[in-house]
């Protein structure tokens, strides 16, 4: 049950950060509308954790000295390009230029780590 209600918060995460894309003026960020929009939605969300679960290590092992050159800092450079490989999957979410997936994946993390906090201490403290 948690790991579909993750799903659905990851869900809801990347549909909000393309709404918040267009609203600040970021192009380059789109994604289905409708029906097809929430299926492409899930579809993304799963490519984007299969890809951070395998190709994430890879990539921080082998960039491992520019990420200490650059205090970590070249963490958001990976994120930003992972989030663009997944977009360039063909799965009804597109990413286009440099700004869109760097801007993407900072907003994607900040709303899914705060919809994950507030849902999941919500239901821990159901449990007590």
């Amino acid at each position: 049950m948690r790991l579909l209600l993750r799903w659905i918060i990851g869900a809801v995460s990347l549909y909000l950060t393309v709404l918040a894309a267009h609203t600040v003026g970021v192009s380059g960020l789109a994604l289905r509308h409708g029906t097809d929009g929430a299926v492409a939605a899930f579809l993304v969300i799963l490519a984007l954790t299969l890809v951070n679960a395998i190709l994430r290590p890879i990539l921080k092992l082998l960039t491992l000295p520019l990420n200490c050159l650059t205090f970590g800092l070249f963490g958001f450079v990976i994120n930003a390009f992972l989030f663009w490989l997944v977009g360039q999957l063909g799965l009804g979410f597109d990413v286009k230029g440099w700004v869109a997936p760097l801007f993407g994946s900072l907003v994607l993390s900040a709303v899914s780590g705060i919809l994950n906090a507030f849902v999941v201490e919500t239901g821990d403290s159901r449990k007590r």
